[in-house]
């Protein structure tokens, strides 16, 4: 690996701009985060050195811009790792992370920065501090108890070790899931094997064999391509074969059993984090996680999930049995297995609404969707975007954006990377790349990070989407809105950042709603080709088949967030019973469909092993709540009046971090909020 020799000549240590992605090269990584980490630890000792008193403008302002200056350099690295992975690339970032765990907890651990953060707090002039500034200081005095501050010398440094190695171990856990995706293909030879793929499919399929100097169809278990072959493929044995190569991923299971298998790695993750936890002074995981969320105990989640469970199961056995039945009476299929069920599913809402997904692709082109969706925001919000030319940016499908509001001024800006590739890691997400805050020269304007892994464009015409994926792409705009439209001077509690991770969603769900309104849809819907807007018939379809299973659906994600919750909250491993003891025994309280014994779904569950939702899956349900809630208020003034967007602005986009969600919620809605919304939106009343 080239190494670089001199800190003026690495792009990652040039923090006053954009990254600088056509100059990054894995050799600059160790390099550059050496010089920052040993920069913040001298500016550290020179703060501690001057004694106190300690103030915000002489000491927790300073180690707040230092951890920020931190985070830009290590957000780039972080985020080429995700999008353009390579093997010198990984080794450099995982030969890193040590050092950071290494640091962040040495700081964490810190007695006399603690002291240091107490004596703010302490101190009279508290009072006098705004309330972003308050709001820092006490997540930062959370932050040093949760982090073993108040531990003894010894299980401090066991508390240090347990960080490092979750961190490698996290790392390694989302690599084995990328490499086990891009391992595996199914290259079909022979046209009649193509029978029941819609042709979007075919051309894909078509595409991605000629890139790998291939003859035929090559599928993969990438999202956009899975999906299509499971839906609508006429094979069943071919259905099979991908679906099985799709739930064994990095397993002891499937078409590459041992390979990458991440199941010692859970069950390591596992222990960890309960003995992380006890050295704290917690019972389980679950209990440490739910210390910085907005629910108040595991009690209080499973309560909430279970309530959710009695409404949904029932409606979701009926709508298998209706599958059932339909399956064998029209197609004579006997039984129904985990990968008929998609197949059946689409061939009975095709049967009972005379429409399928593939009849609004023609519809989605990604460019008339991200203008739609720009539009729709403009209305709501008063904000314009545009696209900025000529960016430097890591990938020719990558575009970049800036937002301005009704004033002119700069709000923000965005890079979004829409496709799938090699890799690339899977599904959807947003992250930050600088965050807002005020400096001596102005505003520091934030940027995010917007990446999805959508349908790719097919020779000359331009991608054409599914409504799930216009919705998923609407649901990390709503992240990036409540990043980019903060009024918060202070990185830490600015956009999402100091944000409870179970209210975090509710901007980003909140957005989805308008994949749904014919007033949107009228200017994001066109099809590519004439320019035609949705037909009345076809949005009327779309409508009438918006909750089709939608409690099969809802007991899906119930299962997910359960099993979840109980992981981190009463199993061991080691104590008799397995994971996947415990995901069947989930199953068999929650589930309609109970997957081949074969089946290892947990060992490529990434939110949980790898991203950051550990004990907090529940949120995308409670969220749910919050947004549909938030969204009937715009169903009561109209979904476009301008009054309600700008409520909505100046209550939750803008507020970050600084006050309660709870607090901020009744500011908008007036209320507490209400299960109703989401009952009544999911088809679930009555």
């Amino acid at each position: 690996m080239t190494q670089v020799t001199s800190e003026t000549d690495n792009p990652l240590l040039v923090l006053d701009g954009l990254p600088r992605f056509s100059e990054i090269r894995p050799g600059h990584v160790e390099p550059a985060l050496d010089a920052m980490l040993a920069r913040n630890r001298r500016e550290r000792e020179q703060l501690l050195e001057a004694g106190g008193p300690f103030t915000w403008d002489s000491f927790a302002q300073p180690m707040e811009d230092m951890e920020e200056r931190l985070s830009r350099l290590w957000s780039p690295v972080s985020h080429l790792n995700a999008v353009m992975n390579s093997e010198t690339l990984r080794t450099a970032y995982n030969r890193c992370l040590p050092r950071l765990s290494d640091y962040q907890t040495e700081l964490a651990q810190d007695e006399r920065v603690y002291r240091a953060y107490k004596a703010i707090a302490a101190d009279p002039a508290f009072a006098t501090l705004s309330p972003a500034q308050r709001r820092i200081i006490e997540h930062t005095l959370r932050d040093f108890r949760l982090s073993g501050a108040d531990l003894n010398l010894a299980d401090k440094r066991r508390f240090r070790e347990i960080q490092q190695e979750l961190s490698t171990l996290t790392s390694r856990f989302e690599e084995n899931v990328l490499d086990a995706t891009d391992g595996w293909e199914l290259l079909i030879a022979d046209a009649d094997d193509l029978e029941g793929l819609p042709e979007s499919a075919r051309a894909a399929a078509r595409q991605d064999a000629e890139r790998d100097g291939k003859s035929g169809w090559k599928f993969s278990l990438h999202g956009p391509s899975y999906a299509a072959f499971i839906t609508y493929s006429a094979k069943r044995e071919l259905r099979r074969r991908i679906y099985e190569a799709y739930v064994t991923r990095a397993s002891d299971q499937g078409p590459r059993p041992g390979s990458w298998d991440n199941g010692p790695i859970i069950d390591r993750l596992l222990a960890l984090r309960i003995e992380e936890a006890q050295l704290l002074g917690y019972p389980d995981y679950a209990s440490l996680s739910l210390a910085t969320k907005m629910a108040g105990s595991a009690a209080e989640v499973t309560a909430f999930l279970h309530g959710l469970a009695e409404r949904s199961r029932p409606p979701a056995q009926a709508e298998l049995a209706e599958l059932r039945t339909f399956a064998s009476s029209q197609f004579g299929a006997a039984d129904l297995e985990a990968w008929d069920v998609p197949y059946y599913s689409e061939k009975l809402r095709e049967h009972r609404y005379a429409f399928s997904d593939e009849d609004l692709r023609p519809y989605f082109p990604a460019p008339q969707v991200i203008s739609g969706l720009f539009a729709i925001v403009n209305r709501l919000y008063g904000i314009e975007i545009r696209e900025i030319d000529n960016s430097e940016v890591w990938h020719p499908d990558v575009r970049f954006y800036e937002i301005r509001d009704a004033q002119g001024e700069v709000r923000g800006r965005f890079y979004v990377d829409l496709y799938p590739r090699p890799g690339k890691r899977g599904g959807a997400w947003m992250d930050d790349c600088i965050g807002r805050k005020r400096t001596s020269a102005g505003i520091q304007i934030p940027v995010a990070y917007l990446v999805c892994n959508l349908t790719a464009p097919v020779g000359d015409d331009p991608a054409l989407l599914t409504h799930d994926e216009v919705t998923t792409l609407f649901h990390e705009f709503g992240h990036g809105l409540h990043h980019m439209l903060t009024r918060v001077d202070y990185v830490g509690v600015s956009g999402i950042n100091g944000v409870p991770w179970d209210a975090v969603e509710l901007p980003s769900q909140f957005m989805e709603n308008w994949c749904w309104e014919q007033q949107a849809l009228d200017g994001l819907a066109r099809h590519y080709r004439t320019g035609e807007r949705l037909p009345q018939s076809l949005y009327e379809k779309m409508i009438a088949a918006r909750n089709f299973q939608s409690g099969m659906q809802m007991v899906r994600q119930l299962e997910f967030a359960l099993f979840d919750m109980r992981l981190h909250g009463s199993f061991v491993p080691g104590r008799g019973k397995t994971v996947q003891d415990l995901l069947d025994s989930v199953r068999r309280e929650t589930a309609v469909i109970i997957p081949p014994a074969f089946n290892r779904f947990q060992n490529s569950f990434s939110h949980i092993f790898s991203g950051g939702y550990a004990a907090g899956y529940y949120s995308y349900k409670w969220a749910e709540v919050l947004s549909a809630d938030a969204f009937s208020k715009f169903e009561e003034n109209g979904v476009f009046d301008r009054r309600t967007g700008e409520e909505f602005l100046h209550n939750i986009l803008e507020q970050g971090g600084v006050y309660e969600p709870m607090e901020l919620f009744i500011r908008f809605r007036g209320r507490e909020p209400r299960i109703d919304a989401l009952l009544r939106h999911s088809g679930l009343t009555g």
